[in-house]
């Protein structure tokens, strides 16, 4: 059955009564058009896209909230979001004094951004059970409700004339009407019966959305489609690893990457999603895609030659108007430790040697940083960012890493650093241009790698090729089929992309994504669920309110004259919704721990888990 948690959407304002500025709720809404999404850097009101803008820099030049003002930041108002059980990871978007936003199970509300009252709530009515045919949840071994790997999360949406869009778990791209939330049009990505799903926000270039999916972890083929944006039609679709070689090639980047793979690795797919990062860069008309690990992961199962691959745990260009392969960067060539290089990009001009170079950065989970030129691919520079061990440095002209000895576990198990989590996951890094730091929420671990004796591929199970050891179940329910984490050590960087060197850390601190501002703040998540402000040149701690643990990544926005800060938390489990009073003059409430009072909060509507597009 479906189990409702505590998810809840905190909002904070600073305490001060300002003058008018942004005109806020507007009925007819202004449409977001390609100009819009060009100017959004220039728009310091809104939070438009995934990123803010198309930099993705998360970067806001507001500075109403600073550091000299930050410890007077209180509550303006909560939405209780009636959730079921999942996490959350999405990045709410903020148009003309709405907010838009995703939470588990690809459920979408749009708010007033005042005051947290609903406007309206699409739910896809998908089924609130994901176990995967293999898992301990489901010993009848039945297939129930999509194949998701970790969890029902929803990234976020984007914006575009007059539309909401979002990916589905069960595969599918819909178009919502921005005002009524009703569907003007949906388009199945993949098969329905294949082992896909979408997780991550979907992306506006040029008329065209951009969407990947994920389902590495089935060691299905990965690919990231284009659909008009007023249509739904597929305009062009790229795959990001090779198909049976004894039939004709999609395009000739297919064709040069089968000659990086051997054996039968068509037979299953061969991996590589695009589950998260996409980017685009409107001067150079290029998209930007982070792709995922090989399936399985033991890679002798999918390439007995164990060659590098192409083009999984890559950064790879795409012209934006035909899908047609520019470069690729390669992070890990023969992956074999779930090294995605997935996690979000940021765009940026960077003096580097006394020349200005456009750049595209990366923090993926094999444990290096990157730098590289985003109109040619090429490396510019990297380095260790967490504890690395499976390799031993980067070649300083190529990036290509130097893979340390005795890292391959077919024969016996070995110990890696990072671990399946990797040293950066979808929590969201950010980058402010005034100090030149980034803020990686990033995680130091360590984990076992054990092959399996025996590999055979089936629908709907996991296809990594490795022993877990499974996590005992808890009190009256099963565990996911999951690896128990081992110890390891979380903590909020702040990084120079010029030089690569730490500046400064915060442990504790990657329970969730950042986003930094002119004002001198980086905002970002304790993993025990504590929402704090830190000084962005130093990280000094300025500010913190106690959450519910599992933030999501924050955005932030004005209205009339008031800057608000905005980030959903909570995560899955056997928790109860809490609701408490709006009253921005008052401290933070306590950690939930007793019954609600009855009744929604004054001035919102009464959450719903219901379909209300009707």
């Amino acid at each position: 059955m479906g189990i409702r948690t505590a998810n809840k959407w905190w909002t904070f304002a600073l305490l001060a009564a300002l003058a008018a500025g942004v005109a806020a709720w507007a009925d007819d809404g202004n449409r977001i058009d390609d100009k819009a999404l060009l100017n959004a850097t220039k728009d310091a009101n809104d939070w438009l896209s995934n990123g803010r803008d198309y930099t993705e820099q998360r970067y806001s030049p507001l500075a109403q909230i600073n550091r000299s003002n930050v410890n007077r930041l209180g509550l303006a108002w909560y939405y209780d979001t009636g959730s079921d059980r999942g996490t959350v990871e999405t990045t709410p978007i903020v148009s003309n004094g709405v907010m838009y936003a995703t939470l588990p199970w690809s459920v979408v509300v749009a708010l007033d951004a005042r005051s947290g009252q609903e406007k309206w709530r699409w739910d896809p009515q998908i089924p609130r059970m994901n176990f995967p045919v293999g898992s301990v949840g489901n010993p009848n071994k039945v297939r129930i409700g999509p194949s998701v790997c970790c969890g029902p999360a929803n990234r976020g949406v984007a914006l575009y004339d007059g539309k909401v869009y979002v990916g589905t778990l069960d595969s599918r791209l819909v178009a919502l009407d921005q005002e009524t939330g009703k569907v003007v049009w949906e388009a199945q990505t993949s098969d329905k019966n294949a082992d896909y799903s979408i997780t991550g926000a979907p992306r506006i270039a040029r008329g065209k959305v951009i969407i990947g999916n994920a389902g590495g972890e089935y060691g299905v083929r990965g690919f990231v489609t284009a659909y008009d944006a007023e249509t739904g039609k597929q305009i062009w679709r790229w795959y990001t690893v090779p198909g049976d070689p004894s039939k004709p090639f999609e395009n000739k980047a297919m064709e040069a990457a089968a000659k990086t793979w051997s054996g039968e690795w068509w037979k299953l797919g061969g991996g590589g999603n695009v589950w998260d990062a996409i980017a685009y860069d409107p001067e150079l008309k290029m998209v930007y895609i982070g792709v995922g690990q090989g399936g399985p992961w033991v890679q002798g199962f999918r390439d007995p030659m164990r060659k590098d691959n192409l083009y999984l745990c890559s950064i790879v260009a795409l012209k934006a108007d035909t899908g047609e392969y520019v470069w690729h960067f390669q992070t890990t060539p023969a992956d074999e430790w779930d090294y995605d290089a997935t996690t979000g990009f940021v765009l940026a001009d960077l003096k580097i040697n006394g020349k200005v170079r456009r750049v595209i950065m990366q923090a993926p989970k094999n444990g290096y940083f990157y730098v590289l030129d985003r109109k040619t691919g090429k490396f510019i520079s990297g380095a260790p960012f967490v504890k690395v061990t499976w390799s031993t440095g980067l070649d300083p002209k190529t990036g290509r890493p130097h893979e340390a000895p005795g890292m391959r576990y077919e024969k016996e198990p070995i110990e890696a650093s990072p671990g399946p989590a990797g040293g950066h996951n979808w929590q969201a890094m950010s980058y402010n241009p005034n100090t030149g730091f980034v803020y990686i929420p990033s995680l130091d671990s360590t984990f076992k790698y054990i092959a399996t004796k025996e590999f055979k591929p089936e629908l709907g199970v996991y296809n990594w090729g490795i022993v877990f050891q499974r996590p005992p179940s808890p009190p009256g329910g099963a565990a996911e089929d999951l690896p128990t984490p081992p110890a390891n050590e979380a903590f909020l960087q702040a990084r120079d992309p010029v030089t690569q060197r730490e500046v400064w850390r915060v442990a504790g601190m990657n329970g969730g994504g950042t986003v930094t501002t002119a004002g001198d703040l980086v905002f970002g998540a304790t993993n025990a669920g504590e929402f704090v402000a830190l000084s962005a040149d130093k990280g000094e701690k300025l500010w913190s309110a106690k959450l519910l643990p599992g933030l999501a990544n924050p955005a932030t926005y004005m209205i009339e004259g008031k800057q608000y800060v905005s980030v959903l938390s909570g995560r899955g489990g056997k928790a109860r919704i809490y609701t408490f009073a709006l009253d921005a003059n008052t401290p933070m409430p306590a950690r939930p721990s007793m019954a609600p009072p009855a009744g929604p909060p004054p001035g919102a509507a009464a959450p719903t888990t219901q379909n209300q597009q009707q």
